[in-house]
């Protein structure tokens, strides 16, 4: 199995095989979250425009996502998991922009099958992907505003590809330490209001779920994550 780490917008375009766009902080573990918390589908789109017209189809929809990390105007969710699991969001539909993760998503034209990852299902990637044991995988690191690396995502791609290879490697340190790097902003006070501290918590609590998302393209050039229970 030939497992390639790339980053950004520009990996997720170059991505082949079974791929999996990562964004920990905090795209792909809020997906996870609302899941859990009853939603029954989710689209990702690029453009914040394009959501508010895509809720007018759905009934009992919801808009979540965010621009630099604050919850965009109109919308009823931001990107925080702390926001999500206080909702009940049993039978709605929600329809999901982000800066970095939705966009990787949107982008991964070339890959045969695409998956999200974050480290809240990370062992549900590495089983999923087992399961199907391809030739080739892409682990898509997507990066702090998908410009700059961010070592929560690529820590992530370094988990799953460990799981993939059969290696026992202990990531719990480093997983702590990311407080303390590219976490710290999870713990400035001015962030309170949009990015708190237990988004950070929230975010690390590694293999919480048990299932995983695939990423089924749509007519309308979106995204529809669908949950597969493993």
């Amino acid at each position: 199995m030939k497992i390639d780490i790339l980053e950004f917008v520009e990996g997720a375009r170059n991505a082949r095989g079974i791929t999996v766009i990562i964004d920990v902080f905090r795209a792909f573990s809020s997906a996870c979250y609302a899941f859990d918390s009853g939603a029954v589908r989710m689209i990702a789109v690029a453009d914040i425009d394009k959501s508010f017209i895509l809720k007018q189809n759905y009934r009992n929809s919801v808009l979540a996502g965010e621009r630099d990390e604050k919850r965009i105007e109109g919308f009823d969710f931001g990107n925080s998991p702390t926001e999500i699991i206080k909702e009940d969001l049993q039978g709605r539909s929600v329809i999901f922009t982000t800066t970095a993760g939705t966009n990787g998503l949107i982008n991964a034209e070339k890959a045969d099958l695409v998956l999200t990852g974050s480290l809240v299902n990370a062992g549900a990637v590495v089983k999923y992907i087992k399961n199907i044991n391809p030739a080739h995988v892409s682990l898509v690191a997507m990066g702090y505003r998908a410009t700059i690396s961010a070592d929560e995502d690529l820590l992530c791609a370094e988990l799953i590809r460990a799981g993939l290879q059969g290696k026992k490697i202990d990531f719990v340190n480093r997983i702590k330490d990311l407080r303390f790097g590219s976490g710290a902003r999870f713990f400035k006070p001015e962030n309170i209001d949009y990015s708190p501290p237990t988004d950070f918590f929230l975010c690390t609590m590694t293999d919480r779920f048990d299932f995983v998302l695939r990423g089924e393209k749509r007519e309308d050039g979106n995204v529809e994550l669908i949950k597969i229970e493993l």
